[in-house]
């Protein structure tokens, strides 16, 4: 089990869903339609305050400062590479950090969030588990980083359109925090995000593979594989040991006969470790009984306290083709913003060390 989220008095402003507020105004004597005009002023005018809603009466607005808060995301840094992506390290309340990464591309503007502070999974390549897990994030705190990026993004008439959740932590061990979150993005009197521009990314928590099939949502799925087999995937990913890649794979495969939709696998490449033609030509055996499926190849990205090396560039394509053969679909990331550190977890990797 992850550990708490940060307990407060109040609840966040931002935890709560549509059907949520909905409930809240009638148990507070208030009609319907306020529910409305709560979410408009929290996701359309993007107010920071509850005296700035300007057409609720102060009755509702002096309620609505009794019963909650606004999330606190303090900028303690923020790098804009040269390809446009911006990188945010917040602090919360309780002084911890988190990431959030804003990403331009020639299709819009996606943003990367955290679900959690720290992670425990300890994936050996990766610097997000680098002191462990903190704690899980609260909805209002994963729905912040959003709204607080696309303030930023009203200053030039742009918008967020799609959604990563694929920055610090496991969003499958803060489950219902990150469905929480969904539900909050995909309503349409909100920030209205379509549900096919969203992705959530699992390293393997199986029990919540099978409950997110059986969540009717139009949410893409990606899973970090890094591994064809058992052995090595343990060796890259310690939660291989409690959730094996044998009952991943069948997770994978109720998934895409659920739902019908594609599943992404994420493979990081790291050189002479997972990179080599074996391991291309073992990945496509097993992917070959998912039809729905898509690979995508990530260079791994240098983390000083990791001691893994890049695959030469050739070599990705040679491992990328191998799979091709295999017909398995196969790209290679397009890496952003490596001039900040803005790979998951690097940035308050830092940030913690200098403190």
């Amino acid at each position: 089990m992850s550990l708490k989220p940060y307990l407060k008095e109040k609840p966040f402003v931002y935890d709560l869903n549509w059907d949520e507020w909905q409930t809240w105004v009638k148990e507070n004597g208030e009609s319907s339609f306020r529910a409305g005009q709560i979410f408009d002023w929290l996701y359309i005018k993007r107010v920071f305050s509850f005296d700035e809603m300007s057409n609720l009466p102060k009755s509702l607005r002096d309620k609505l400062k009794d019963s909650f808060e606004f999330v606190t995301l303090g900028e303690i840094t923020k790098y804009q590479s040269q390809d446009g992506t911006v990188k945010f390290l917040f602090e919360l309340e309780d002084k911890n950090a988190i990431e959030t990464v804003v990403m331009k591309h020639n299709y819009g503007n996606s943003i990367c969030v955290t679900t959690q502070v720290g992670c425990r999974v300890g994936c050996t390549f990766c610097a997000s588990t680098l002191g462990g897990l903190k704690r899980d994030l609260r909805p209002g705190e994963i729905v912040a980083q959003v709204v607080k990026a696309q303030k930023l993004l009203d200053e030039t008439g742009e918008r967020i359109s799609s959604i990563v959740i694929m920055g610090i932590g496991e969003p499958f061990e803060n489950y219902e925090s990150t469905m929480n979150f969904l539900r909050i993005m995909i309503h349409p009197k909100g920030l209205n995000i379509g549900q096919r521009h969203i992705t959530v990314s699992t390293s393997g928590i199986v029990p919540n593979i099978y409950k997110f099939a059986d969540e009717n949502l139009q949410v893409n799925l990606a899973i970090s594989i890094h591994a064809p087999n058992d052995e090595l995937r343990s060796k890259l990913m310690p939660v291989n040991r409690r959730f094996p890649f044998v009952d991943l794979i069948e997770a994978c495969k109720y998934y895409i006969a659920k739902t019908g939709r594609r599943i992404t696998f994420e493979y990081a490449l790291m050189g002479e470790v997972n990179d080599q033609p074996e391991h291309a030509e073992e990945l496509a055996k097993v992917l070959k009984e998912m039809p729905l499926s898509h690979v995508n190849l990530i260079p791994v990205n240098f983390v000083a306290e990791r001691d893994f090396k890049r695959t030469p560039r050739d070599d990705i394509f040679t491992f990328q083709r191998i799979l091709e053969k295999g017909k398995i679909n196969a790209t290679i990331r397009r890496e952003q913003g490596s001039d900040i550190a803005a790979a998951c977890g690097q940035l308050r990797a830092k940030h913690m060390e200098s403190k």
